[in-house]
């Protein structure tokens, strides 16, 4: 279809992927709303861009449809057009916040979802904050990507209120002067193509309206009451939205973590697309795409296994539920840290989780990183004690895991470890020599299925 932008593929872009089946659900107000479900495995509903969202021309710009692509990898991925918007009832008159959480319920429960996770763009983020504060036992994971929790903190800016006051005057330079704030104001061809997508999206009188109520939204009372695990991710370089916005709403969400990139688009799809869907990957604990292969055909990798320890005295002291609440803030720590330190989560391993790194230095500071954070939990927080180790070697890459020798050596010198300590074997030693870690000799040690005695090394990072 010649409105829709023909941006270059990414060279993982698969074209054979056969288009999902768009379904019709209706809500308590009778609005029609048109989704589908693609992929197998934990559902991620991903809320619709509003105001700019179609079902079906989305998926033929490339870049957009490698995004869902992505994000479909291993779970099932939702998506919906809200009401006034692409498939679904155009003709809609309540676009408040209340009208925006009953297209999600309409899809959700069309769909017999129990327990999901939710991913939420600009104005659509408010949208999932109040469903996940709302609804805290159904939310498995929050995801916000360039939002805020009221409109008003965005909607004063200069940019937004000439656009605003351009969507009531000249519906298509509205359009157009969007697509260019979008890819940026050198673009030519392919901004007139996006203006184009962008009114085949809505009409001018359902944006004024959506605008209208979307202006009122203030969720911010609302952001005590999240539970799920929260990932807050921005592009430093957004021109229409400061860092700061981001920091507060991190700061506002318990134990959310921020998640700052490199780059100016609001588009998640746009500009380095790989970053921000290993973030999103990582953080639903699932490695992204090409997570440590590339690192095993380089050569040497370095392995990191964390484990708490003394978790079943801690489970039999708190239950399963207070247990379970360390578990989260262990893996929040290790995720973050692996994340600021260039790692690759491999998988969680019940009490512990796997990490890969193409360079020991990164693997030991990382393991640096985690340590600190655990010795720095608030005082009234329940006692987390975490023990880390590494090893290096070349492991052999297969789905999404790694296997061999230097696993099982990396595994083994975990269970050597104490609470506190990072273990290191001697080729990881030898790899950070000259890196300025203050490192000691702990001596040989007998692990379990090694017929020879392993010295072992602790990194002092206190």
């Amino acid at each position: 279809m010649g409105c829709v932008p023909r941006w270059s593929a990414p060279r993982a872009y698969n074209r054979s992927v056969t288009e999902p089946r768009i379904q019709y659900a209706r809500t308590a107000d009778g609005v029609s709303i048109a989704y589908y479900a693609s992929g197998k495995g934990p559902a991620l509903v991903y809320l619709p861009p509003t105001p700019f969202s179609h079902l079906q021309l989305e998926r033929q710009i490339p870049p957009c449809r490698h995004w869902y692509e992505m994000l479909a990898a291993g779970r099932t991925l939702v998506r919906y057009d809200g009401r006034g918007m692409g498939l679904s009832d155009r003709n809609a008159s309540d676009y408040s916040l209340e009208g925006q959480l009953r297209d999600l319920e309409a899809v959700v429960e069309a769909l017999g979802l129990e327990q999901f996770a939710l991913l939420g763009t600009l104005d659509a983020g408010m949208t999932a904050m109040a469903y996940a504060a709302r609804n805290p036992d159904r939310v498995t994971h929050l995801v916000l990507w360039c939002t805020w929790a009221r409109r008003a903190d965005v909607s004063g800016s200069p940019r937004t209120q000439a656009l605003r006051a351009m969507l009531d005057q000249d519906w298509d330079m509205y359009t157009e002067t969007a697509a260019r704030a979008v890819l940026g104001w050198k673009a030519e061809e392919e901004a007139r193509q996006l203006a184009e997508f962008f009114r085949q999206c809505t009409t001018a009188e359902s944006l004024r309206a959506m605008a209208d109520a979307l202006y009122e939204v203030d969720v911010r009372e609302e952001l005590r009451n999240i539970r799920s695990p929260t990932l807050v991710l921005h592009r430093r370089q957004i021109p229409s939205v400061d860092v700061g916005l981001m920091r507060s709403l991190a700061t506002d969400i318990p134990g959310a973590n921020l998640a700052l990139l490199e780059g100016e688009s609001p588009v998640p799809f746009a500009g380095d697309v790989m970053s921000v869907a290993r973030e999103v990957r990582e953080f639903l604990g699932e490695a992204a795409p090409e997570a440590h292969v590339d690192e095993s055909e380089g050569g040497t990798v370095t392995i990191l296994f964390t484990d708490i320890t003394d978790s079943t005295p801690m489970t039999q002291r708190l239950g399963d539920e207070g247990a379970q609440e360390v578990v989260r803030a262990h893996n929040a720590i290790v995720r973050r840290a692996l994340r600021a330190h260039g790692g690759h989560e491999i998988k969680h391993t019940g009490d512990g989780i796997m990490g890969s790194f193409a360079l020991a230095t990164r693997a030991v500071e990382c393991a640096i990183a985690i340590q600190k954070a655990v010795a720095t939990r608030a005082e009234d927080e329940e006692r987390l004690d975490v023990k880390v180790a590494l090893n290096a070697g070349e492991p052999v890459a297969e789905e999404g895991d790694l296997f061999g020798s230097s696993v099982q050596l990396a595994a083994r010198v975990r269970d050597a470890a104490g609470p506190g300590q990072i273990l290191v074997t001697e080729v990881v030693r030898g790899l950070t020599t000259g890196k300025g870690f203050l490192v000691s000799d702990t001596g040989e040690h007998a692990l379990k299925g090694f017929e020879e005695p392993v010295r072992l090394y602790e990194v002092r990072w206190e």
